[in-house]
């Protein structure tokens, strides 16, 4: 486990502590899942389950091939790990716990575990979109200044933009759990979701949130917008040096090497414009269920095939993996 989860392990504790000060009567939630009906349940399992093992698989067979061939130690395939580290780790902190209450028929969890369960999904979720905000800026260097690009993106600025994501997705967690803490839950403990995600508990509260919603909208804002800004003047500098290249060869290979990033970025900006920018037709329940499905179930499940189809590099190495593999059977 990173320093960085220690620590936040050690802050949580702090946050559990601040609980059991406030005269909060409840001691556990009870997690409503995606459905009641029995027969609907059966699937659910069997589908999460399908998709958390390809989630789980396909990020760790991208996290495998980084580490076994030398040829991808480079920065890309750097923060191309960290991104699916963190895919794996934003499904399983959600996931195993929905199976295990569908398999066993109960629903409950504890305070400490909700609150736990709350800050990881926080962490990995905005770990992914400052990690996606530092790929850009990668393929920018790459792309506009391929002569320097050794001399930018050395071995300790890359360590840094690979560490600062991590501490400033722990800063953002731990002020809300902190927050969370200082609230008190009264009479009602019913969750009418899959895990125990922040907003959903803030409604739950039976004190004044009028901060902690502030908070949620000031650093939600500040989180999506600062990387979606440096992805943004990323990509307006690389088409522009792109369109200078004359060779339709030339421009094919500058785009292809940001197209699997390109994707993926659409794919996690698009999610949330259709789902938090439109006006929902729906409960705001069912419309936090879906945006909690997309960010933390499909977005993960998804960047490998992403990565693995686009990258001509990738599916070298992991069709390699593949023939080694059988090979040895």
């Amino acid at each position: 486990m990173s320093q960085n989860q220690l620590e936040g392990n050690g802050f949580l504790q702090i946050a559990i502590n601040m609980h059991q000060g406030n005269q909060t009567t409840i001691s556990e939630f009870i997690l409503l899942g995606l459905s009641n009906k029995v027969e609907q349940q059966k699937v659910l399992f069997m589908l999460f389950l399908g998709m958390y093992l390809v989630t789980v698989i396909g990020n760790g067979l991208i996290m495998l091939a980084i580490s076994l061939d030398s040829y991808l130690h480079t920065p890309m395939y750097l923060f191309l790990a960290n991104l699916s580290f963190g895919d794996i780790s934003s499904i399983s902190t959600s996931v195993p716990k929905m199976l295990m209450n569908i398999q066993t028929k109960s629903q409950s969890i504890s305070y400490e575990s909700c609150i736990t369960q709350m800050y990881f999904s926080i962490v990995f979720v905005v770990i992914d979109n400052f990690l996606l905000g530092v790929m850009a800026y990668d393929r920018f260097v790459a792309i506009c200044h391929p002569l320097n690009y050794t001399t930018i993106m050395q071995p300790r600025t890359c360590a840094l933009l690979t560490v600062i994501p991590w501490v400033l997705s722990n800063v953002v967690a731990l002020t809300h759990t902190l927050m969370l803490s200082r609230l008190t839950f009264c009479d009602s403990n019913i969750l009418p979701h899959f895990f125990c995600d922040l907003a959903p508990l803030l409604k739950l509260s039976c004190s004044d949130t009028t901060v902690n919603e502030l908070v949620l909208f000031v650093m939600g804002l500040s989180v999506i917008t600062f990387p979606f800004v440096l992805i943004l003047f990323s990509y307006i500098h690389i088409v522009k040096a792109v369109l200078r290249i004359s060779s339709t060869e030339g421009k094919w290979k500058a785009f292809s090497t940001c197209g699997s990033h390109l994707t993926v970025v659409l794919l996690f900006y698009g999610t949330i414009v259709g789902v938090y920018f439109f006006p929902a037709s729906t409960h705001p329940d069912d419309r936090d269920k879906i945006g909690a499905i997309l960010f933390t179930v499909v977005t993960p499940m998804m960047n490998p095939f992403i990565y693995s189809l686009r990258n001509k590099d990738m599916k070298g190495v992991l069709q390699k993996l593949i023939n080694k593999k059988r090979f040895l059977l």
